[in-house]
């Protein structure tokens, strides 16, 4: 099956471009993007995602503010053409590759629509390719890059209309692919015990002058097995970033150190120290002070009907939104969440996210089970 992509002279095998290398049914192609005011009044996420072995495409936008959070579903049987990025009334348009990109809700049953467009302000960065294996097969096999920016345009939702000025509202893009469990568990075969503890946390931050990226993986007993860690040069233009990759960027290798206040009874911080360690000696220390939730499930993750990868038929929408102060912290599809931060390192200021996932138990935070709160 040929698509667009072949004319270009970026074929790894003999097969077209629309064929996957891998026969696996998580493999995934996924577009993710946040944004968040200077003052904490607002966050948007946005998230597009291409499942080839299961012949899906599924999008989200999500918003939380004044207390609320918003959030629009769409799933469709995935084009023939992999560069057909729509999904009824929800449209994705690259318009300029690792540049600026558009993000379109036109109008729908869901009063959820946008005119939104990112612009860079880093180069790209790419993380560290992230592998994790059950007993029996792998579960997780992925490379993300991630490119800092701002974004401006218009929100309307619930008969309001939001003004995103590109002056104050910071965020990010995030591309990541390979595989990761999308869509239904497998089936069948002998019983194994299929749960493994994650703990995520990821803190990208805008300062002034430039951008730094932590993040990590860990265990139940707190062993870091994957983290990334970057400082990239930032632009006042996207004209002004020397290419696709900046010769200026700096990526640490060493750990990253966290110390979280938890707010009892959740898995959700009131305030952080990230600590970034370079190999060579040299540290970033970043406190951190949250501002604004927004629950990732608004953009699929872990969500119990619009979780990544499920079939809704043909084509669906479907729009949503809940008080933040009404759901249970401690569900499943509520653990994961991204704050709104302020943050700082000496006398410098910076805004930023952060995002964390906590599922099962935890030495480090005193987690005993997969579902408890912090003491």
């Amino acid at each position: 099956m040929l698509s667009k992509f072949d004319d270009y002279p970026i074929h790894q095998t003999a097969e077209p471009l629309f064929h996957t290398a891998s026969s696996d049914r998580f493999t995934y192609d996924r577009y993710w993007y946040n944004a968040h005011a200077r003052d904490g009044s607002f966050y948007f996420g946005v998230g597009m995602c291409r499942y080839p072995n299961l012949g899906i495409l599924d999008c989200s936008f999500s918003l939380a503010i004044g207390g609320r959070q918003y959030a629009f579903h769409a799933s469709r049987r995935a084009p023939l053409e992999p560069t057909e990025t729509v999904v009824g009334p929800f449209a994705l348009q690259i318009l300029e590759p690792m540049g600026r990109h558009r993000v379109l809700i036109g109008p729908n049953e869901t009063g959820i629509e946008c005119d939104l467009t990112f612009s860079p302000r880093t180069a790209v960065i790419e993380e560290g390719r992230q592998t994790l294996r059950n007993e029996r097969f792998v579960v997780m096999d992925a490379t993300r890059l991630d490119q800092f920016g701002f974004w401006q345009g218009t929100v309307r939702y619930d008969g309001k209309e939001l003004a995103v000025d590109g002056r104050n509202t910071f965020g990010l893009k995030d591309r990541s692919w390979g595989i990761r469990p999308v869509g239904d568990a497998y089936p069948g075969g002998a019983p194994m015990n299929a749960f493994q503890a994650l703990h995520f946390m990821w803190v990208p931050i805008h300062w002034d002058d430039q951008c730094t990226l932590a993040g990590l993986f860990e265990d139940d007993k707190g062993h870091q097995w994957h983290n990334d860690q970057a400082i990239l040069p930032a632009y006042a233009t996207s004209s002004d970033i020397p290419g696709v990759i900046d010769p200026a960027a700096r990526t640490w290798d060493g750990r990253v150190e966290h110390r979280l206040k938890l707010v009892p009874g959740t898995r959700q911080a009131s305030g952080a120290t990230i600590v970034m360690h370079d190999k060579s000696g040299e540290s970033m220390e970043i406190e951190l002070e949250p501002v604004l939730l927004h629950r990732m499930k608004g953009l699929g993750y872990q969500h119990p009907t619009w979780g990544h990868g499920k079939w809704q038929g043909e084509l669906a929408v479907a729009g949503e939104s809940w008080d933040a102060d009404s759901v249970n912290p401690l569900a499943l599809e509520n653990l994961h969440i991204q704050q709104v931060v302020k943050a700082r390192c000496g006398k410098r200021q910076g805004w930023g996210v952060l995002e964390q996932m906590h599922i099962g138990p935890y030495t480090t935070y005193g987690f005993d089970d997969w579902f408890d709160g912090a003491k």
